[in-house]
């Protein structure tokens, strides 16, 4: 199995009210990629009960069934088009860690 952890940060510019509607998209869309992406097994998305310490906004905890299944999940067009409409426009920063567990 694979760990898949991303965290973003959202784009300064957005006020509290739109970054708090980007966070819901961002976990709905993600969300609703389990049992549409082949060997995505878990999928989590973390938008709420930040501590002050943080320094980014949004974390994504998947696991998926292999480092295949990540390369597949990568370039699922599901799995793109929520990238492409609900995270990249409006994130600043990514940082990504994937391991084998």
């Amino acid at each position: 199995m694979v760990k898949h952890i991303i965290l973003w940060t959202l784009n300064p510019e957005l006020s509290e009210q739109e970054k708090e509607t980007v966070k819901q998209g961002i976990k709905e869309g993600l969300e609703s990629l389990k049992g549409v992406v082949p060997g995505l097994l878990d999928i989590t998305v973390n938008i709420s009960r930040r501590l002050p310490s943080s320094n980014c906004d949004v974390m994504l905890d998947s696991t998926l069934a292999s480092p295949a299944a990540l390369q597949a999940y990568a370039t699922h067009p599901a799995h793109v088009a929520v990238a492409d409409t609900k995270v990249r426009p409006y994130t600043v920063q990514r940082t990504c860690l994937d391991y084998e567990c």
